[in-house]
């Protein structure tokens, strides 16, 4: 929560107990909290102990959460279901802030959105300082530099904010996505969209996994362009699942000495063969950097996004006079709602914890 994400809560009769120090890195200090009317705890447990609704970025568990608390944040329900069934236990009731459904009116609370903008613009910075070259055409006295190339994989917000950054950073940039249908978008930003004979357009807006022949199909022809291009930024991910692999090491090691790879998919496994979350494997002179929460690499506007997406979701939820009003015939309300009673109650969340207990969360 930033201060200015508090206003339209405030206002609506909700008090906010802040931890001590918890905007400290985003640029915001205990006494702006104060400013605005928030208390000021000396440490997390305090905060959970006199509030009845807990917005966390990523949820963790803890021994202090009471059964009658509400959890709103990121919890990676799809790909931590023991974490949902560990917390459903407590019997809090839990929101999961990744599963905003892609509707218009919930725009300005899709946290992923939000958090996938940064990622793609931060993304190319990355590149930049790691390739050997300069990005744009520069005409010295010594000769002309040509432009370096950018390849994106992966057109979702992530790709297509990369694209748009390394565009305005002089690049030539291409952009590739197994959903034909975002060809129009990579190229309203000024990139080339490049074509290989895979298609998988998903449910909700995302890429489907792609099956073995298609794999194989993808990647003999996606070789060939690797080995055109100086940057390689791949966003691709299905969500619930391991990112799917799409440079083998065979292909990264074709690129020519001194080329970069960044890896957003790291976090899930990746999408290079070589990448290793967190660091930056240098091999046959092929830079691939793994970076994980890049959001949290710019924390002031990362934090400004995100308590708007947290703000405007809870005062979906609240009345008049204040009170929640947890509505299941609302789809924002229902979508998200993962656990509730001490139950598991999101039936794909639900699934994937019955699969790991053999018994019904």
């Amino acid at each position: 929560m930033v201060p200015r994400g508090m206003d339209p809560l405030t206002k609506a009769g909700a008090q906010f107990w802040i931890e001590s120090g918890a905007g400290v890195e985003a640029g915001v200090s205990d006494k702006e909290f104060e400013a605005k009317g928030a208390k000021i705890a000396a440490t997390a447990d305090e905060v959970r102990k006199n509030a009845q609704i807990l917005l966390y970025v990523r949820v963790q568990d803890s021994r202090a959460l009471a059964k009658d608390q509400i959890v709103i944040g990121m919890c990676e329900p799809l790909s931590e279901p023991q974490l949902i069934a560990t917390l459903a236990q407590r019997g809090i009731t839990l929101f999961s802030m990744e599963l905003i459904p892609r509707i218009t009116r919930a725009q300005s609370m899709d946290v992923l959105s939000s958090m996938a903008s940064i990622a793609g613009y931060k993304a190319v910075l990355v590149a930049a300082v790691n390739l050997p070259k300069l990005f744009p055409m520069m005409t010295t006295a010594a000769g002309t530099i040509p432009p370096a190339r950018v390849l994106v994989i992966g057109a979702g917000v992530a790709g297509l904010q990369a694209i748009a950054t390394a565009r305005r950073l002089g690049s030539v940039v291409s952009g590739y996505d197994v959903r034909p249908a975002v060809k129009e978008q990579i190229e309203s930003l000024g990139a080339k969209f490049v074509s290989i004979d895979v298609k998988a357009e998903g449910e909700g807006g995302y890429a489907r996994a792609l099956t073995e022949d298609e794999i194989k199909r993808q990647r003999d022809q996606m070789a060939e362009i690797l080995r055109e291009n100086d940057v390689v930024i791949t966003t691709a991910a299905v969500p619930g699942k391991k990112a799917p692999v799409l440079i083998t090491k065979e292909m990264a090691r074709r690129m020519a000495p001194g080329s970069v790879i960044v890896d957003l998919a790291a976090e899930r496994g990746g999408n290079c063969e070589l990448t290793r979350a967190g660091e930056t494997v240098v091999d046959n002179g092929i830079s691939i950097v793994g970076p994980v929460n890049l959001p949290g690499s710019v924390p002031f506007h990362a934090s400004q996004l995100y308590a708007r997406n947290i703000a405007t979701f809870l005062k979906n939820m609240m009345t008049k006079d204040g009170q929640l009003n947890i509505n299941l015939e609302d789809e924002i309300v229902r979508e998200t709602l993962v656990a509730r009673n001490g139950e598991v109650v999101h039936p794909k969340v639900r699934a994937l914890v019955d699969s790991l207990t053999g018994v019904p969360a």
